[in-house]
């Protein structure tokens, strides 16, 4: 190319510039008007549900959504019995007795594993973990790396609960395999049209008000009233709180659980709590939202519901929500004065790193927001990065596991324990955030993966890459395991360490390597199969600015003179801390699940679950793929998730690039081992590891003094867990 033509290709540039500005902007146009219509159609939609005889499938005909569209805009509409929902999980069953306002605060998913807030008609989905398929269990034998020539389509993703503890049966579970030759292809794409970009707006602040539903005290502004709540329905609330506190957008209960009332009545704890939410009322009803950045509808959650209101003879003057505290923080017998001042703190930490910094309802909002205002404006990464295509996110979904959660039985543990000793990574996930994949993944196979050279191949499991792996551990082996081998059942993975175990799995660059250079004993590993992508920092900046204010916090809560500051101090890091914790979760959006009802003797349609069945209907879900979302990035929490697994069993300790150091499972005595539970372990006896207060840090938290019988379940672990940290604050020991 000469410089005549490279000048026409510029201004031939040019042109195309300005018609896709103009393309662009007529499809912002198209959207707003499709928005307004869609906000009209859900109106009515709502309106319908007054009528008594309103059925939810002829709505749905006549709208043109689908049945879980319409019980989502108007729960009341939901033709699904009591009798044939979905059998609860065993932390969603109703008490015998009404449930106390102390009861502990669970995630949405197991553990450590963020969700994005979502809308009623996901939030199915939001109680679940990841969609994980199918694999054979069986790891593999010494330090070389070898290839494996294996080409299998993937399968349909499962859909198993949380992990829970080992002493359920299970079963090997076959993973999906990246197909050989042209068919593999669509897992080294990206999503056409779809980035993650910077906005061009600023968050409206929305006017929050803090309230004890157990005492009716409401922190508005600088005054703190006493209210009469009634009977604490969501209409007794807003009529209460608006009457106070004119303008009110967003309501935090701190203390009292409302949503639990009556929930002996039920039969789970989730079914009582939408009770509540749908309490009728003449003067509320359910916000239906419109425009992009408002959620419509209820969220269903057994402790941290979110209910959305507008007022029944206006439907479209603005909406308020009642949201849980513990969305945030525990608040842990802190007064609504406290928490709105952990608020301010929080607002005022964010601020000095954000200046366009605003807290939005949830955590993974806040996360997700502050992080968007990162991305780069000028380099590589200035227009976006690129969403990766729905089979590539359908594979890390069903390949990439979440936190470590695991219960280690006898023989492998004394039946007595000496001790219960319980470390606790601080911050740990803001460790892992100075890396990230970015870009459109090389699709790496066995032989290609053979023909690397000792070093490429070293380099290539030290970038951010996914391997699809055979395994086997070594003869001899008498440690905890290292790789995450999936299993049917509760659990979803497990940890093998039994000597000449075979099993076939995926697993992060960071966890193979481990398991090929530990101290101990390398592990023999054949690749099948991987994606290796471009090292990158999209979570960079965010970690940092996160962490500094983490920082100010932390050491604002040690050092104020002022207890109620330094406890607003505290509670306002812990509420960072859920910012990046849940801000990351939101980055691995989930498949869409869409559940609905069928005559019975009728069809069923394609693909479906069925969930139950009365003389009527049959009660069904399905997987209804992924949706357009600008900001999911499952490859991102993939990636931290798996360096903090391998964290959890080698960290270094470094002075610049000197390690000095190091800490983690491997760097204790075998058989000491009782517990993993994501970013912490509990062994039987102390370690000389060092406490510098840094992200990703082991932390003394609990100290029970033996001998105490081993823990048969999880939830004994639990218990004795939580003696340890009282029997350590009460002697006030430092690390």
């Amino acid at each position: 190319m000469d410089r005549k033509a490279y000048t026409a290709e510029l201004a031939g540039l040019r042109e195309l510039r300005t018609a896709i500005t103009a393309a662009e902007k007529a499809v912002a146009a198209a959207q707003k008007e499709l928005d307004k219509l869609a906000a009209q159609r859900a109106r009515r939609v709502a309106g319908l549900a007054a009528y008594e005889g309103a059925q939810a499938p002829a709505v749905a005909k006549a709208s043109g959504l689908t049945l879980a569209d319409v019980v989502r805009i108007a729960p009341l509409l939901d033709p699904t019995p009591a009798a044939v929902r979905p059998a609860a999980r065993a932390d969603d069953q109703a008490p015998a007795a009404p449930v106390p306002d102390t009861a502990p605060v669970p995630p949405a998913v197991p553990v450590e594993a963020p969700v994005a807030e979502t809308t009623l008609a996901e939030a199915s989905l939001a109680e679940r973990p990841l969609a994980e398929p199918a694999s054979a269990v069986a790891p593999v034998a010494p330090a070389a790396v070898r290839p494996a020539a294996r080409a299998t389509e993937p399968g349909v993703p499962a859909d198993p609960p949380p992990a829970t503890t080992p002493t359920q049966v299970a079963g090997p579970r076959e993973l999906p395999a990246l197909p050989e030759g042209p068919a593999g292809a669509r897992f080294e794409a990206v999503t056409t049209g779809l980035a993650s970009k910077r906005p061009n707006f600023t968050q409206q602040a929305r006017a929050t008000v803090f309230l004890d539903a157990a005492t009716g005290d409401l922190a508005v502004r600088d005054r703190v009233l006493r209210l009469d709540l009634g009977v604490r329905t969501p209409g007794d609330i807003l009529d209460a709180v608006l009457a106070a506190a004119p303008g009110t957008e967003r309501i935090y209960i701190t203390a009292g659980a409302p949503w639990h009332d009556g929930a002996e009545r039920h039969s789970t704890l989730k079914d009582a709590v939408a009770a509540w939410l749908n309490t009728p009322s003449e003067r509320w009803a359910t916000a239906v939202g419109s425009g992009r950045d408002k959620l419509a509808g209820h969220f269903v959650h057994q402790r941290q519901p979110v209910g959305r209101y507008a007022p029944a003879a206006a439907p479209d003057s603005g909406t308020t929500e009642i949201r849980s505290m513990g969305e945030w923080f525990d608040p842990d017998g802190a007064d609504v004065v406290t928490c709105r001042q952990a608020f301010t703190l929080l607002w005022q930490a964010l601020r000095r790193h954000w200046d366009d910094a605003v807290l939005m309802g949830s955590p993974s909002q806040t996360g997700r927001d502050l992080w968007s205002r990162t991305i780069p404006t000028t380099g590589k990464w200035a227009g976006g990065y690129p969403v990766l295509s729905e089979d590539l996110r359908g594979l890390l979904h069903a390949t990439g596991g979440q936190g470590r959660t695991e219960l280690i039985l006898p023989p492998r543990v004394p039946e007595q324990l000496p001790d219960l000793v319980e470390y606790d990574r601080t911050f740990a996930y803001a460790k892992h955030l100075w890396k990230s994949p970015v870009g459109t993944p090389c699709r790496i196979t066995a032989a290609g993966f053979a023909a690397m050279t000792q070093a490429e191949q070293v380099k290539a499991l030290m970038s951010c890459s996914h391997w699809n792996i055979k395994v086997t551990v070594p003869q001899g082996w008498n440690h905890v395991g290292l790789l995450p081998a999936p299993v049917t059942g509760d659990r979803a993975w497990i940890y093998p360490a039994e000597p000449g175990t075979t099993f076939t799995t995926w697993a992060g660059g960071a966890e193979v390597h481990l398991a090929l250079s530990n101290h101990i004993a390398p592990w023999r590993i054949e690749v099948l199969g991987g994606l290796l992508f471009e090292d990158g920092k999209p979570l960079d900046e965010w970690g940092k600015r996160l962490k500094s204010a983490w920082a100010d916090l932390t050491n604002l809560s040690r050092m104020h003179g002022d207890e109620r500051q330094r406890q607003a101090a505290y509670l306002a890091s812990r509420a960072v801390r859920s910012v990046l914790l849940f801000g990351l979760g939101g980055f691995a959006q989930r498949p869409r699940l869409v559940s609905g009802t069928t005559p019975v003797g009728e069809a069923l349609p394609a693909g479906v679950e069925i969930l139950g069945q009365d003389g009527a209907v049959v009660t069904w879900q399905r997987q209804a793929g992924f949706s357009r979302d600008p900001y999911a990035h499952p490859e991102w929490a993939a990636y931290v998730w798996s360096g903090a697994r391998a964290a959890l069993l080698d960290m270094k300790y470094r002075q610049g690039k000197e390690v000095t150091g190091h800490a983690g499972a491997l760097h204790a005595k075998p058989g000491t081992v009782v517990y993993f539970g994501t970013d912490g372990i509990a062994l039987t006896e102390r370690q000389p590891w060092p406490y510098r207060g840094e992200p990703g840090d082991y932390l003394l938290k609990g100290y029970l003094t033996g001998p105490v019988p081993h823990p048969a379940s999880q939830d004994e672990y639990l218990k004795l867990r939580g003696l340890g940290r009282a029997e350590l604050a009460g002697k006030g020991t430092d690390q």
